[in-house]
């Protein structure tokens, strides 16, 4: 919608209707912060219950609480979790900024589609994540980190014993073994949280950083005895690996893997699918009661060969968990993550005299999505 007789932009949050989304998109203390740069904010009435937030909450802080029509009528911009779906984008006007994850590497038609209806798409998984500037609206970044905590919790749940050594007047429990499968931001987490919970733990990734990263934490670097020290990709991520490294690193993590109680994979590549880091042989090659948490289990695949979304009980007795949504179980926090993320890509397009205002001279607005041209991300 148009700007010219308005002084403020208006910022719109809906409720998320994705199967077992329960974060929210803004929470009423970023809402407060936005007010004092001049943006003013209306969410859908219930959104953010899951995450923790009454409408009374967003009152408070000056949010306006309106029914989903309102805020699709009148908000210039919308943040989103996931992403909009087909019925919000034939709803929103000519114009509209929908800011979010929107699959826009592997999804070409769906962003056909955001061109068509005339929005200004901004996707940020093409946020260029080794600039400063972009760091603090990194949302994959301030996700993983939650998902790789509760990722710890989820397996220490799920296993028949004790993580941590106990003495009892039974005798003494051994710790358990975890293995950590990619050490980005959530798989570090991962790694520090079973630390603390008292696991014996060994982690793994392609990259040259990661062996020093996993030791500062006090965990074990797992040695495979092959090189694939070109593993680091751009933006910090590890990259693609080919296909004979992948054979290599596949057939090595296989039988190192029988030794762990616990392994949990993280190692996602930006926008499509993730590598296999563990194969059906692997799995079969754990003892009856291990458990698997695979961070990556998605439609497109996962890091442990035929992981889906829930739970698959082996005939050997593993457990494994394919956990895609975990930063969405700990949804007040990942919300005032997420909301912190969108909040600051918003805040970068304000212009000075008011409204939102693209300038694709810089750096950041060309690695993005906007104004219905795809730019490839740096």
């Amino acid at each position: 919608m148009g700007l010219e007789n308005r002084s403020t932009v208006m910022y719109g949050i809906l409720c998320e209707h994705a199967p077992e989304e329960s974060r929210v998109a803004l929470t009423p203390d970023v809402a407060s912060r936005l007010k004092r740069l001049n943006v003013s904010c209306c969410i859908e009435s219930g959104a953010g219950l899951t995450a923790g937030f009454s409408d009374d909450d967003y009152r408070q802080a000056n949010v306006d609480v309106q029914d989903r029509a309102f805020v699709m009528s009148q908000a210039d911009a919308i943040g989103f979790v996931g992403r909009p779906e087909s019925d919000v984008i034939a709803g929103l006007a000519p114009g509209t900024w929908i800011l979010g994850m929107l699959s826009s590497f592997t999804d070409e038609p769906y962003l056909q589609k955001l061109q068509s209806a005339g929005l200004v798409s901004v996707a940020l998984e093409r946020l260029p994540r080794q600039l400063s500037s972009a760091q603090s609206m990194d949302e994959m970044t301030s996700q993983n980190s939650v998902m790789g905590y509760k990722a710890a919790l989820v397996a220490a749940n799920a296993y028949g014993s004790f993580l941590p050594m106990m003495t009892t007047a039974a005798g003494t429990i051994r710790p358990a073994k975890v293995l950590v499968l990619g050490a980005g931001i959530a798989g570090l987490q991962a790694i520090g949280t079973a630390k603390r919970l008292g696991a014996v733990v060994t982690a793994y990734d392609v990259r040259p950083a990661a062996r020093e990263e996993i030791e500062s934490l006090g965990a074990k670097f797992l040695d495979l005895g092959i090189d694939l020290s070109s593993g680091q990709g751009e933006g910090g991520y590890a990259r693609q690996l080919t296909d004979k490294e992948q054979a290599e690193q596949q057939r090595a993590v296989d039988e190192s893997a029988a030794q762990f109680d616990i392994v949990i994979t993280t190692a996602k590549v930006p926008g499509r699918k993730p590598p296999v880091l563990l194969t059906s042989n692997g799995v079969n090659g754990l003892h009856r009661g291990a458990v698997i948490v695979d961070c990556a289990a998605s439609g497109l695949g996962g890091n442990v060969e035929g992981s889906v979304p829930g739970t698959t009980l082996t005939e050997g007795g593993v457990t494994i968990l394919g956990c895609p949504n975990l930063a969405s179980d700990v949804a007040s926090t990942a919300s005032k993550l997420l909301s912190r993320n969108l909040a600051d890509t918003l805040v970068h397009f304000l212009g000075e005299n008011g409204g939102l205002h693209m300038d694709m001279s810089r750096e950041l607005d060309r690695a993005l999505i906007v104004a219905g041209q795809a730019e490839e991300g740096k």
